[in-house]
Order: C-alpha cells, then sequence, then structure tokens
C-alpha cells in the first residue's frame, strides 16, 4: 500500500497541475461560460472517461517495464524528467490564453460528452505525462504496481472531476476572470512550470 503521505503529496500534486492552465480545464471553462455549467460537468465527465483509457494503459505497460529491467527503469525515468522539464519550459514562455466568444448552436449532451472523450484520449502528451508522473509515487515494495498505478490514476481523475467541476459551476466568475487578467494567467502558468521542475529532479534522484 502506498504511504499516505505520498498519496497526500499525489494528490497536491495533481490539484496543482488541475488548475494550471491547459487545453483540457480551459475547454471546460468555454464550454460551460457558452451553454451553462451542467455542460461543463458533462465535457469533465468526458474528460475523466478518457484518463481511463491513459490509466489502464499506463498501469499495464509501465508496470511490466518497471519489474522487469532496471535498465528500463532509468531510460523511463530520464525520459519522463526530460518530458517534465519541457513542460516546465513550454508553461514557462506560455502567454494568456484566448477566448472565443462567439455565439454557436447548442450541442446536445452526448456531443459534450464526446467531446471530452475525445480531447483526452487523441492527446498523446496526456499519456506520455502519465508515463511520466504516476510511477514516481508507485514503488515494488508498497504492492502490485499495478493496483498502485490504478489506484493514482483513480485519486488523479477524482482530483480532475472536483477542480474541472468546480470550474464548469464557476464558469461566469472564472472566465469573467481570465478574460480580464493576463497576469493571473501567467502566474498560474509559472507556478506550473516550479512543479513541473520539482517533479522532474524528484523523478531523477528516485531508485528502483
Amino acid at each position: 500500500m502506498i504511504p499516505i503521505e505520498e498519496l497526500a503529496l499525489f494528490a497536491f500534486a495533481s490539484i496543482a497541475l488541475a488548475f494550471a492552465p491547459g487545453p483540457d480545464n480551459i475547454f471546460v471553462l468555454m464550454q460551460s461560460a457558452l451553454y451553462g455549467p451542467s455542460r461543463g460537468i458533462l465535457v469533465t465527465l468526458g474528460l475523466c472517461t478518457g484518463l481511463l483509457v491513459h490509466t489502464a494503459a499506463v498501469a499495464l505497460g509501465v508496470a511490466a517495464l518497471l519489474e522487469a529491467s532496471t535498465t528500463a527503469f532509468n531510460i523511463l525515468k530520464i525520459v519522463g524528467a526530460s518530458y517534465l522539464l519541457y513542460l516546465a519550459y513550454v508553461v514557462f514562455r506560455a502567454g494568456s490564453a484566448k477566448f472565443d466568444d462567439k455565439p454557436q448552436a447548442i450541442p446536445s449532451s452526448f456531443q459534450l460528452y464526446r467531446r471530452g472523450v475525445i480531447l483526452n484520449v487523441t492527446n498523446p502528451k496526456v499519456a506520455i505525462f502519465f508515463l511520466a508522473f504516476l510511477p514516481q509515487f508507485a514503488k515494488p515494495e508498497h504492492g502490485s504496481m499495478i493496483a498502485q498505478m490504478l489506484l493514482l490514476g483513480a485519486i488523479f481523475m477524482a482530483v480532475t472531476f472536483c477542480v474541472f467541476g468546480g470550474i464548469a459551476l464557476a464558469a461566469g466568475k472564472v472566465g469573467t476572470w481570465l478574460r480580464n487578467s493576463e497576469k493571473a494567467q501567467i502566474r498560474m502558468n509559472r507556478f506550473a512550470g516550479v512543479v513541473f521542475v520539482l517533479l522532474a529532479i524528484r523523478l531523477l534522484i528516485s531508485a528502483q
């Protein structure tokens, strides 16, 4: 079983990452602002459904790699840390997001849910990010690697649903805040960048 302090750290990091402006939460914000909070919740459910696919893929593939080969573990560690540093570089350089307020025909509930699923599943960066993020908190001495990663994936999905659901419910205020404050978006990106750098360092110094 993963120690409670490790789970708490993972949950905290997940919250920070969920709040960092990105394609998924900005999409939820835009859809909620355009069509209402309940529609934003449907998009959020779709995004979380997509996370199920990524979690299962990482749990099955990474567990086998980590348990079979020290070399594979080290390669994965270096690749993961490099990607996290790349993400830090991207968000440090990121500016503010642009929003399109042009009225559109209201999609059906299924269409919004489907949009969330497709947006998440077809984003290869999500799978790569899971490869870099989840293995940091799963260790063989804590039991089944597959079970640990499924647990971490479930926590990440729960955090994502709560944060994105909160964004959907507060879409009006949050949308106004982000539209009127480029500094707020930039500061959030800087915070996300620091989180990515710290995770990369933690991954590089981790042992199998």
